[in-house]
C-alpha cells in the first residue's frame, strides 16, 4: 500500500493478523498540518499599521499651510494703492436664503498705474458715533462679471486690471456690527499683487 492509500486508523477491527493493536497513522485530508509561523501576530501587525497612519496624518495635518488670520487692525496703504483710486461708492441691502442680512459695497477702481494688478487686499472700516473702535474687515477685492439676470463677481485674478482698466467691484458682508453709524464705510487697499 502506497503512502496515500493507508489508512486513517489501523486496529484490531480493521483485519489486523493478531488483533494486537498496530501503529495508528493519521494523514491529514487537507495537507499538511498547519505549523507554526515565526514573526509577529497578525494583531501586533495592525496595531503597527495604525501606528503608520496616524503618524502619517499627524505630519500631513502638521504640514499644511494654514492662511494667515486677516489682520482686525489698520494697516498701512499699499505702495500701488496711490494708483488704484476708488470711486463712486454705493451701499445696498438684502436678505439671503437663511434669513440673514447681506450688505453690499459697490464702487468703481481704476488703474493710473503702469503695472496689471492680479489680487487687490482691501480693509473696510465701519464706524460709530459711541466712541467704540471701528469694526475692521479685511477682504479681498472682487469684480462685477456680470449684473444681468444677477450680480455675479469673480477675483481680480480672474481678470487682471491692465494698465488703464476701470471696473466695478462689489465687497459682501455677511454682518456689520450694530453701533455701525450707517455713513459709507472707509476703504483702503493694504496689498496689491502683480502679474
Amino acid at each position: 500500500m502506497s503512502e496515500q492509500e493507508q489508512p486513517i486508523h489501523n486496529g484490531p477491527d480493521s483485519g489486523g493478523q493478531d488483533g494486537a493493536s498496530q501503529a495508528t497513522v493519521e494523514t491529514p485530508i487537507f495537507g499538511a498540518p498547519p505549523a507554526e509561523r515565526g514573526g509577529f501576530p497578525p494583531a501586533v501587525w495592525g496595531v503597527a499599521a495604525l501606528i503608520v497612519v496616524v503618524v502619517i496624518g499627524a505630519l500631513v495635518y502638521a504640514g499644511r499651510k494654514r492662511p494667515a488670520p486677516a489682520p482686525s487692525t489698520l494697516q498701512p496703504a499699499d505702495a500701488y494703492a496711490a494708483s488704484l483710486p476708488l470711486s463712486q461708492f454705493a451701499m445696498s441691502e438684502s436678505e439671503n436664503l437663511s434669513g440673514g442680512k447681506l450688505t453690499y459695497l459697490d464702487g468703481h477702481v481704476r488703474n493710473a498705474g503702469d503695472r496689471t494688478v492680479s489680487g487687490i487686499t482691501v480693509q473696510v472700516v465701519f464706524e460709530n458715533d459711541l466712541a467704540l473702535a471701528p469694526q475692521i474687515d479685511t477682504v479681498p477685492l472682487t469684480l462685477i462679471r456680470m449684473k444681468d439676470p444677477y450680480i455675479d463677481t469673480e477675483p481680480v485674478s480672474a481678470a487682471p486690471l491692465k494698465p488703464g482698466d476701470d471696473r466695478e467691484f462689489r465687497l459682501t458682508f455677511e454682518a456689520v456690527p450694530d453701533s455701525w453709524n450707517t455713513q459709507m464705510p472707509v476703504v483702503r487697499i493694504i496689498h496689491t499683487e502683480f502679474k
